[in-house]
């Protein structure tokens, strides 16, 4: 079974298309990127899939569940980061945690959000308010609380944007520690093409509102090995 399946997506804004038939499917395990320039529609489709936006057509299958049909079922194998300016400034980090621990019916804080946590510099901050943590502080909470309780699918926008150069490093290694070691599927967008040149399985580019090419792992591995090729002289000369 897919951990996401995605057909004939189409969405659009007073008549403007955003996506323009998506299709798409990710196997358990695979760490894909999803690359592209600003305008793609990149956003626009992790937002489908989070059933944050509904689309015009077509349909989205997550672990099975189809999301429209069967909401609550299939929210309930996914995680997405939370943007940082929409967490709750009268909460501390620890309570917001929690509040979201409870949402996905769990007892108390998972000791792997708290590894997590502690991985990206966390720990002294838990009982902080959030109205008074820094931006980047923020952006750790919200990547915390859309891994909690480590669903089969992560969703991630951007997640490195604002990390300092640790932070950024110790979420790579726990993104490709839950791939390999527990089949987590993430489906990760993003402009910084280190991450997916050393880290993903998978790479796809969007170019307005569709999928314009799809690396697989071995096409990835040979543009690795190869002096001469890198994903980001691959993803201009397929924009040409």
């Amino acid at each position: 079974m897919n951990a996401l399946h995605i057909e004939s997506l189409h969405y659009g804004v007073d008549g403007q298309p955003i996506l323009r038939g998506i299709d798409l499917s990710l196997a358990p395990g695979e760490f894909a990127a999803l690359i592209g320039p600003n305008g793609a529609g990149k956003t626009t489709l992790l937002h489908c899939i989070a059933g944050v936006v509904s689309p015009d057509s077509g349909y989205i299958r997550i672990g099975g569940a189809d999301l429209q049909s069967e909401p609550l079922q299939a929210k309930r194998g996914l995680g997405l980061s939370i943007d940082p300016s929409r967490l709750p400034p009268v909460l501390s980090v620890r309570e917001c945690l929690k509040l979201f621990a409870d949402a996905r019916g769990l007892p108390a804080i998972p000791p792997s959000t708290l590894a997590l946590c502690e991985a990206l510099a966390l720990t002294p901050v838990l009982d902080r308010w959030l109205g008074q943590c820094s931006l980047g502080t923020r952006q750790k909470v919200g990547i915390a609380l859309g891994l909690l309780g480590e669903p089969s699918l992560l969703v991630l926008d951007e997640p490195l944007n604002g990390l300092d150069p640790p932070s950024a490093y110790a979420l790579k290694e726990h993104l490709r520690h839950l791939c390999g070691e527990h089949g987590t599927t993430v489906l990760l967008a993003t402009h910084s093409l280190d991450i997916a040149e050393r880290f993903i399985n998978r790479a796809m580019l969007m170019v307005d509102g569709r999928l314009h090419r799809d690396w697989s792992r071995q096409q990835l591995d040979a543009i690795r090995a190869h002096p001469d090729r890198s994903l980001e002289r691959e993803m201009v000369e397929a924009m040409a």
